[in-house]
């Protein structure tokens, strides 16, 4: 397989977003390998963290910008979204609105951006009670796949089932993450215009 110049080693940034309490810092928290806080703890704006991994002899360096979901940082949020490669879309199993809410987190993030970007979808809390419609969930999915019908190829949006608390599929989405950015590369690259 051939890889974008550059590509090899590589920053990207990617900004995990969702609303207030979905678990997004627990998740960030989990993969860096801190331990797990029961206490909800209020991301001011925004938060920052690196992590390094490898994945099929490719050296993956996230940018991790940790979004606040919370209304009142609307307007610092948008400032974080520049320049970002991929997101991290997350959702509460337990709190159906979360779900509801991924729709207009995602619009945010490409206006923001500018630019339609790879992303994932994770349902976080999967050791509570799941109430999201799966079906639902499923629409959500192949809606947001659709968007990318400008890569004349058929792409993915991974989604997992994740766990911050159980340490849960938090390690295997960063690993999709890298993935899907990839693939998304590799597809603009080779677009036909």
């Amino acid at each position: 397989m051939t890889y974008p110049i550059g590509y090899r080693e590589s920053y990207f940034k990617i900004c995990i977003i969702g609303d207030g309490g979905v678990g997004k810092t627990s998740l960030r928290e989990r993969l860096l390998g801190e331990d797990f806080e029961s206490t909800y703890l209020l991301t001011i704006g925004a938060d920052f963290a690196t992590y390094e991994t490898e994945i099929e002899n490719q050296q993956f360096k996230f940018q991790i910008w940790d979004l606040a979901g919370q209304q009142r940082f609307n307007v610092v949020r948008s400032i974080y979204y520049r320049g970002s490669h991929g997101a991290i879309l997350v959702f509460d199993q337990s709190r159906p609105e979360s779900f509801s809410n991924l729709e207009e987190w995602k619009n945010e993030m490409y206006t923001h951006v500018g630019r339609k970007i790879p992303f994932i979808v994770l349902g976080n809390k999967s050791d509570l009670k799941n109430r999201i419609d799966q079906v639902a969930l499923q629409e959500f999915i192949e809606k947001s796949e659709n968007e990318f019908s400008f890569l004349n190829v058929p792409f993915t949006i991974p989604y997992l089932n994740t766990s911050a608390r159980t340490s849960y599929n938090v390690e295997e989405a960063f690993t999709a993450l890298a993935h899907t950015i990839r693939d998304f590369i590799l597809a603009t690259e080779n677009r036909v215009i």
